[in-house]
């Protein structure tokens, strides 16, 4: 039987190992703090953080946790890139290795900043 779409984090993070979890759970704390006004919401079936638009999403999988930073987030860091599994979109941190947290807020933040640049272009 087919598991109900999560309306929320909370309830798509419940349904990992704990293992897994936890580390859910260091990717959300991470970027509240790096954009403590952002809104979650669940967007393609995962777990997003908006403000006026879509910042970055994560997801879990078996043996890493996907963070989708879309084109723009891992084209200006893609050469921190080296030690992960990534492509134009997405990269993969494995599940037995520590979250690169540093990474991720610096990521969030400098989207967070694009999505201001779109907000203030589309009001001039």
């Amino acid at each position: 039987m087919e598991q109900p779409k999560p309306e929320n984090i909370d309830q798509y993070i419940a349904n990992f190992p704990v293992e897994t979890q936890k580390l859910l759970q260091q990717i959300r704390e991470t970027i509240h703090q790096a954009v403590p006004e952002a809104k979650e919401v669940i967007s393609y079936g995962m777990p997003a953080f908006k403000r006026n638009t879509v910042l970055v999403y994560f997801a879990g999988y078996a043996k890493h946790i996907g963070f989708y930073p879309t084109g723009s987030g891992i084209e200006a860091f893609k050469e921190e890139f080296a030690q992960y599994k990534w492509s134009k979109g997405a990269v993969q941190f494995p599940l037995d290795k520590p979250l690169p947290l540093d990474l991720i807020t610096r990521i969030t933040r400098f989207k967070a900043e694009r999505d201001l640049e779109k907000v203030k272009k589309k009001k001039s």
